[in-house]
């Protein structure tokens, strides 16, 4: 204040005179020369100028994704060892019965950066498989089938002109589901038709075909993918991987087509009647039904008034619907009243047709059953994104999932990479003995894996393996007794 200010010109978008003291001494005092009413114009085009350059400064990149945190997650934080403890499928210990070629006959596939694609990438031991992945950095890592030979060498064999010495031989039973229909991206509201899927084909793989160790794994963004690991799933035959999926088909139509499902019969197989009882229809009308209003406007109610086969009882229902506005209570919700207008019309005595009592299960079965990617199941060759992957469109992991606490599972709070990323550099460096993912929000999605998954399934794999040992160990003595 004690000092004479000499005034400096500094040229911006919008001319000003800032006064500064002419020494080099601190001060916090500074005066701006301009007309009043030209204030707001010039804060304005001042913060665009300054916004334009920054957007410049900053290269383009998808939100919460980058490669250098990606290199620093797998350096970091990337599960290696767990991975390949779970492909091995106890074929990595020193037990005289496990395959020790078992994990190097394993496909995986990587997509490096700019969309290049690596196939039949084998590796003998977790060790390998972390250089490789720190060394190229994928943005994908894919799972494939086990295969007669190392799948890196296949050129090789290939040249003996037999086309059965590179072949695939074990597989998981995969199942990949996502959202048809709903938000663009991943939220509360369209979720939950993922959980409902989850309770579905979680219970039929159980209790119909007797499955135990089944991993469930958010995919990053709209959908789930499922692994059926145990022994019988992961020797299934093409042909017979393509039974258990049609088990599941309910969907014959398509987008275009007004009836999608096709319910037949004159009772619904049991496991479409237990889906339906326990899981689909309570959904459907407590939460999908107003949710996604359904039934509130013309537009949508027509999509489902299209999928009553008899026009005359839709005729009806869309005469009732149009003068409803001025006669509905303002209390009622209108999906609610128009819903149960529509099953006391196709399930009243009047209209005891099987096909149209049939129709409300159907209509259900259309909004709610989830729909699989059939080709990923029915065939042992196919890739599925690894389990701790990170999806380059929203940058979260591919975290598992609890079936029997999918419905408090919440899309929005998995970690992202650069959520990761901060935690680690909130933390420090410090060493920890058990992985860094310990302090990180990852943590609990690894312990998932390892506690619910990999540690029972490995026991029973032992037990497999040392069964099979066993086995063979008496049936070649049996022989050298006869």
């Amino acid at each position: 204040k004690q000092q004479r200010l000499r005034p400096i010109s500094v040229s911006v978008p919008a001319t000003f005179i800032l006064i500064f003291p002419p020494s080099r001494s601190h001060t916090n005092h500074f005066a701006l020369d301009f007309s009043v009413s030209h204030l707001a114009n010039t804060i304005l085009r001042l913060i665009q100028f300054i916004i334009s350059v920054a957007k410049q400064m900053i290269p383009h990149q998808e939100p919460d994704f980058n490669l250098n945190h990606l290199k620093l997650y797998y350096g970091k934080l990337f599960p290696f060892v767990d991975l390949v403890r779970w492909v091995s499928y106890g074929n990595d210990g020193k037990h005289p019965g496990c395959d020790q070629s078992y994990i190097g006959r394993r496909e995986f596939s990587f997509t490096l950066e700019n969309d290049i694609y690596l196939r039949f990438q084998s590796f003998h031991n977790a060790h390998e498989l972390e250089n490789s992945i720190k060394e190229k950095c994928p943005v994908k890592i894919d799972i494939g089938p086990v295969y007669t030979v190392d799948p890196a060498k296949r050129n090789a064999y290939a040249q003996s002109g037999d086309n059965n010495v590179f072949a695939p031989v074990e597989r998981e039973l995969i199942f990949d589901i996502i959202l048809l229909f709903g938000c663009a991206d991943v939220c509360l509201v369209c979720w939950p038709l993922m959980t409902t899927a989850i309770k579905v084909i979680d219970t039929a793989l159980r209790d119909d075909f007797g499955f135990k160790h089944i991993l469930w794994v958010y995919s990053g963004r709209r959908g789930v993918h499922c692994w059926v690991c145990d022994g019988k799933a992961r020797r299934l035959t093409n042909e017979q991987r393509g039974a258990i999926a049609d088990y599941f088909r309910v969907y014959k139509g398509n987008e275009n087509s007004h009836k999608k499902v096709s319910l037949m019969g004159a009772a619904l197989h049991p496991f479409l009647a237990t889906s339906y009882t326990n899981v689909l229809k309570d959904y459907f009308e407590k939460n999908l039904l107003t949710g996604q209003n359904l039934l509130a406007t013309e537009e949508r109610y027509e999509k489902i008034l299209g999928m009553i086969p008899d026009e005359s009882i839709a005729s009806e229902l869309r005469g009732r619907w149009q003068d409803s506005r001025r006669s509905s209570s303002a209390k009622e919700d209108i999906n609610v009243v128009r819903w149960e207008q529509c099953k006391q019309l196709l399930q009243s005595g009047k209209h005891k047709a099987q096909g149209l009592r049939r129709c409300i299960e159907e209509i259900v079965f259309c909004f709610t059953y989830p729909r699989l990617d059939m080709e990923v199941s029915k065939h042992m060759n196919h890739l599925l994104k690894a389990p701790f992957c990170v999806h380059p469109k929203t940058g979260r992991v591919c975290v598992p999932i609890d079936p029997k606490r999918c419905e408090e599972f919440d899309p929005t709070t998995v970690p992202t990479l650069s959520q990761l990323i901060e935690e680690l550099n909130y933390e420090g460096s410090r060493a920890d003995v058990d992985g860094e993912f310990n302090r990180t929000t990852l943590g609990n999605a690894i312990t998932l894996f390892r506690l619910s998954f990999l540690q029972p399934l490995l026991k029973a794999c032992k037990e497999e393996i040392e069964n099979s040992y066993y086995l063979k160990l008496q049936q070649s003595k049996n022989s050298l007794a006869w």
